[in-house]
């Protein structure tokens, strides 16, 4: 666990205290999240797909007609390249971060 946790605060990944939440852990980075799903004795189980943090809650990237847009509910917003990579290196960090070694 010690590893995991040091491999996190190294990609700059946090974990989101959110109490709600029993069944995952809620992490963040650059504006963007991904839930992981907490296994017995509070380890780390599948990684959700991530997305865009906002006031409305997660946006999921979607591809519409040909350009990627962030949606949630009453949310549409248009997805830069920028930003697509960016959420797309959160998911790669994290998924190290979280691999059992």
């Amino acid at each position: 666990m010690q590893r995991i946790l040091e491999r996190l605060v190294a990609a700059n990944i946090e974990l989101m205290p959110l109490r709600d939440f029993e069944r995952h852990w809620v992490f963040t980075r650059d504006g963007f999240v991904a839930l992981v799903e907490r296994t017995a004795g509070d380890g780390f189980g599948k990684i959700g797909a991530p997305g865009l943090l906002t006031e409305s809650g997660m946006a999921v990237l979607i591809q519409r007609n040909g350009e990627h847009h962030f949606v949630a509910k009453c949310l549409d917003l248009p997805a830069t390249e920028a930003q697509i990579e960016s959420m797309r290196s959160f998911a790669t960090d994290l998924a190290a971060a979280l691999q059992q070694t």
